[in-house]
């Protein structure tokens, strides 16, 4: 060998390690598994290729093409030949059902690519029909497979003017494809811990009361970006006395600690709330206590609030906040303002503080609103923004039914949140409305 043909050997090989860097960056940028693969065929085309396909099982175990990319997009129709595809038949005769069934890498040659009319069933037919619009004369079929399950798989394809694919060529692409099945597979794998995290923290809400001329709401959204369980939660129950609770937390921390801790302290504090009966900042100080015995190296906000109905109909409010978010009193009017009376520490700073309430006498058909900070809070923005356009969108929203309030409420707010965000509304009844 001749140091030309070593020259050739070794750029071959520096070629093929750029393209599995460049491919396994790509996979490891997003964990949008379709947008990765899209990623990848880019990549791959026109270095590898004249025409990439990616085709995926759903959750649902339908097979998606996800991604065509051909180096003269124009040859690609209007809508870029992705979309659900016919089922695997049960006996594979294409390389496409023979590769998801297990098979593979294969290698497609001209001879192997009847016409679409020669096609066994509907899958092998949507394949053919590639090949000819592509105009392919070689091509590799390779299943994306991790943990021992074919996820989809990878098509490669050259036309006539270009040297065609070989033997050789098939390692190459195994070892493509073996860097895209980590990437789908992380993405699987992230998708069903953030799935198995939310319904972990929903098990955790409880039902609202629903008797009474009271009204009430509540919503929970996930962090959008994470798939930890968090410390967000509410509560409201009726008190032996007559009164209604509202309760809103926030745990410090995004794990499963924060989870257990949340759930810990809700469970305290309804007891603690149905025994004493107390004014809330009587009991907000009696939670701070146990919960500085039995957590004390955690930190938490609490806003608890008692509603109670007077003998004219009337409504007020008392209510303590260790460290939470002010709650929002919306008017039927559209009328706006934060209560921001009753604050004190967070919890499991100084159990020792006094602590004191507020109280609020609300108007008829007034909207109260408590909520976590994840609904006002965002990276690199003061935190008087948010709480502005709370005020705003809340007031816009003044007379819609509490259902509608909070989904609509969360549409225009939740948009660009890093962390949880749970809600509690309650809205009295007009003045004929009386309790019992």
């Amino acid at each position: 060998m001749d140091d030309y043909e070593v020259d050739q050997v070794v750029q071959r090989a520096l070629d093929r390690l750029t393209l599995l860097a460049e491919t396994t960056t790509a996979m490891t940028s997003t964990l949008d598994s379709h947008a990765a693969v899209r990623r990848v065929c880019h990549i791959l085309v026109p270095q590898l290729a004249d025409w990439c396909a990616v085709d995926l099982f759903q959750d649902d175990g339908r097979l998606r093409r996800v991604s065509v990319v051909h180096r003269d997009p124009g040859v690609l129709p209007v809508g870029g030949l992705t979309g659900l595809l016919p089922d695997v038949p049960e006996d594979p005769v294409g390389p496409l059902s023979r590769v998801l069934i297990g098979a593979g890498p294969l290698l497609v040659t001209a001879a192997d690519i009847p016409g679409p009319d020669k096609a066994a069933d509907p899958l092998h037919a949507r394949q053919l029909e590639l090949f000819d619009q592509l105009g392919t004369h070689t091509a590799v079929v390779a299943p994306v497979r991790a943990r021992r399950q074919v996820l989809g798989a990878l098509t490669i394809g050259r036309s006539a003017d270009r040297a065609p694919l070989t033997d050789d060529d098939l390692a190459m692409v195994e070892d493509l494809t073996h860097r895209i099945a980590l990437g789908v597979d992380n993405a699987l794998l992230y998708r069903e811990t953030q799935r198995i995290a939310e319904r972990l923290q929903r098990s955790l809400l409880p039902a609202l009361p629903r008797s009474g001329p009271l009204h009430m709401a509540a919503r929970y959204a996930p962090a959008a970006a994470t798939a930890e369980v968090g410390g967000d939660w509410y509560d409201s129950f009726a008190l032996p006395n007559g009164s209604t609770t509202m309760i809103m937390g926030d745990v410090t921390g995004h794990d499963l600690r924060a989870a257990i801790t949340m759930s810990q302290l809700r469970n305290m504090l309804r007891g603690i709330g149905c025994d004493r009966q107390e004014p809330p900042g009587h009991i907000l100080r009696r939670l701070d206590l146990a919960h500085q015995s039995l957590y004390p190296h955690a930190t938490a906000t609490c806003l608890y609030a008692l509603l109670n109905q007077d003998d004219d109909g009337g409504w007020t409010l008392a209510y303590s906040s260790a460290g939470h978010p002010p709650p929002l009193l919306v008017t039927h009017e559209g009328d706006t303002h934060y209560l921001k009376g009753g604050r004190g520490l967070l919890l499991g700073v100084d159990p020792t503080v006094p602590r004191h309430h507020a109280t609020e006498t609300l108007p008829p058909r007034s909207t109260l609103l408590m909520y976590t900070d994840g609904l006002i809070e965002r990276r690199g923005e003061d935190l008087t923004h948010g709480m502005t356009r709370l005020r705003q969108h809340a007031a816009a929203l003044a007379r819609e039914d509490l259902d509608t309030f909070c989904d609509e409420l969360l549409a225009g707010m939740a948009t660009g949140s890093a962390d949880d965000i749970a809600l509690l509304v309650a809205r009295t009844p007009a003045p004929s409305q009386r309790s019992g």
